[in-house]
């Protein structure tokens, strides 16, 4: 396989999205708040940021960052998807620095994700990148099957620590 770009989300990529969404377990689909049974239609006009990341044809994985409304308008909700099959291979981190570059240089000074409790290898990379715990949610995720979850909410503060933004490799977007 080639090099992995991150890129803008675009028109042609409809067919790759519902193709790496079909491949998504019945435990993904759980946790992803988004209805992918339709998966591509309109998501190229949904209003936010979006990326792709993308290599030899094939979308291997899905970001985007939303502005919230009204008095929350400096946060950004951040989604994150990843084929099954590339995960751990650091895409997921890839668009994750992708989507805080362009939030903070769209203005936000606050980016949250939640996540399920049980995601241990996510939780840990969302931490490696300066997200934070901000609330946990009891019993707020169902599963298919019935099975309640806990949900965590994180957050990256922006502004708050040089180390973070150094981490995310967004040190110059900010006037020291």
């Amino acid at each position: 396989m080639t090099d992995i770009t991150i890129r803008a989300l675009a028109a042609g990529d409809e067919a790759g999205l519902a193709e790496m969404f079909a491949g998504l377990s019945a435990h993904d689909l759980t946790v992803i708040r988004e209805d992918l049974s339709a998966p591509t239609a309109g998501i190229v006009d949904q209003p936010g940021l979006r990326w792709v990341a993308a290599a030899d044809g094939a979308v291997l994985g899905y970001a985007s960052l939303a502005r919230l409304p009204g008095w929350s308008d400096h946060v950004g909700e951040l989604r994150l998807v990843v084929g099954a099959a590339r995960r751990g291979a650091g895409i997921g981190r890839r668009l994750v620095q992708e989507a805080l570059r362009a939030g903070i240089s769209a203005g936000l000074t606050k980016v949250m994700i939640e996540l399920a409790t049980d995601e241990d290898r996510v939780l840990t990379m969302f931490n490696e990148l300066g997200f934070t715990g901000e609330a946990l949610l009891r019993d707020h995720i169902r599963g298919r099957d019935g099975e309640l979850r806990d949900l965590i909410v994180l957050a990256h503060h922006a502004r708050d620590s040089a180390e973070a933004i150094g981490l995310v490799g967004v040190a110059d977007d900010f006037d020291a």
